[in-house]
């Protein structure tokens, strides 16, 4: 079964970085490998080139431009190498282009566009992008998207492998610390820090393997009565020279609700990570309690 997911990198983009991703867009093939990818992500290579009528030698070109441009990232799981749209690029043109416009206004004459231009359109046609709306709580797990953010840290694996494991570390960037034994099968849990340490969210650990990947099961819902297959949390830790690319991989949700609230989340813990880490201290403000644009 194929999942979209969707995937974001942290990275600053600086003036050599928007340069490239200016020339990968230029490029209409290389766009249109994207809007491929937007329509469903994680695919292969051999997927992208059979829906593109396109030579793999030429696919592996443009998809190299586009990995180069950060827009879009690579995740291995086996012997497939798969293949997820990364907005992130784009999102930084907005917010330094356009989000200090008047962004209402802007919205209000993109749907004005929209809806002209669907009068044109067939009913079916309307009908179909209806259905690509993210499903709401009661879904089958199997329609709904997965979660992938990877982000680039200054710092070793052991590091990075230090900070998701340690209690107190966790306390200090996620506010609420992460408490486990971290050997296979063993109970987890995100205590709340201020006092209580009542369990907000708990699981079990289903894989270990210091310092590059740790896979855990995720409850966010610990007090319902009827029990509900929990969600899984995978840490893939990969060292190049003095980064790490940090990549959390977040599936089987039971429902939209808690997938939207995870994209919410996961950004701006991995934000305080990142600065933990880099910096010695967390952001100056929990970026979770930033207003969204």
């Amino acid at each position: 079964m194929q999942v979209n997911t969707c995937i974001i990198v942290l990275v600053s983009v600086e003036a050599n970085e928007l340069d490239a991703v200016f020339k990968a867009l230029a490029d209409p093939t290389r766009r249109l490998l994207l809007d491929r990818l937007r329509e469903q992500n994680g695919q292969t290579l051999g997927e992208l080139c059979d829906r593109l009528s396109m030579a793999r030698q030429s696919a592996t070109q443009h998809l190299d431009i586009l990995v180069r441009a950060n827009l879009v990232t690579v995740v291995r799981r086996g012997r497939e190498r798969l293949h997820y749209l990364n907005p992130a690029p784009i999102h930084e043109i907005d917010q330094r282009w356009i989000a200090v416009f008047d962004r209402p206004r802007l919205d209000a004459l993109r749907d004005i566009k929209s809806r002209a231009e669907s009068i044109n359109r067939h009913q079916a046609q309307e009908s179909a992008m209806t259905v690509e709306s993210l499903p709401a709580t009661g879904t089958s797990t199997a329609t709904v998207p997965n979660y992938v953010y990877a982000t680039y840290i200054r710092a070793t694996a052991e590091q990075v492998w230090q900070a998701l494991t340690d209690a107190d570390l966790t306390a200090r960037y996620w506010g609420q610390a992460s408490v486990s034994e971290w050997t296979p099968d063993s109970a987890w849990e995100l205590r709340s820090t201020d006092g209580s340490e009542q369990a907000k969210v708990v699981g079990r650990v289903l894989e270990t393997e210091r310092p590059t990947r740790l896979v855990i099961t995720f409850d966010d819902r610990p007090d319902l009565a009827s029990a509900r297959e929990p969600s899984v949390v995978t840490f893939d830790i990969a060292q190049h020279q003095d980064i790490v690319r940090l990549t959390v991989t977040h599936e089987n949700f039971p429902n939209g609700d808690m997938r939207q609230g995870v994209s919410n989340g996961w950004p701006a813990i991995l934000a305080n990570l990142k600065s933990l880490l880099e910096t010695g201290d967390v952001l100056p403000q929990a970026p979770w309690n930033m207003p969204r644009a």
